[in-house]
């Protein structure tokens, strides 16, 4: 799945394309709204009402993605490789362990 490139290659590629802090701020919350949104919703097949609010951050974290595009001034990693849709989190782990 990775192909020729170790996982620090791709964060390394992954973090030249989100320099803006701005657009750094919006992948901090947008990037774990998305993940988190994914057991929200899996949950709701269980608990009633839950799928709304999974849909919602998943919806949500997507803004919170584009706009910070928005003030990169270029196009999401993931729309030329869509493995970059795992290394963004991959990206976020290492952000938040500094």
């Amino acid at each position: 799945m990775l192909g020729n490139k170790s996982w620090d290659e791709w964060i390394s590629e992954y973090a030249a394309g989100h320099q803006n802090k701005i657009n750094q701020m919006t992948h901090t919350i947008g990037i774990p709204l998305i993940v988190l949104s994914i057991p929200v919703m899996l949950i709701s097949i269980f608990v009633d009402g839950l799928f709304v609010w999974g849909i919602g951050m998943f919806i949500l974290g997507w803004i919170f993605q584009f706009i910070g595009h928005a003030f990169e001034g270029q196009a999401p990693e993931f729309f030329k490789d869509w493995r970059f849709l795992f290394v963004g989190l991959r990206w976020w782990l290492k952000k938040m362990r500094g």
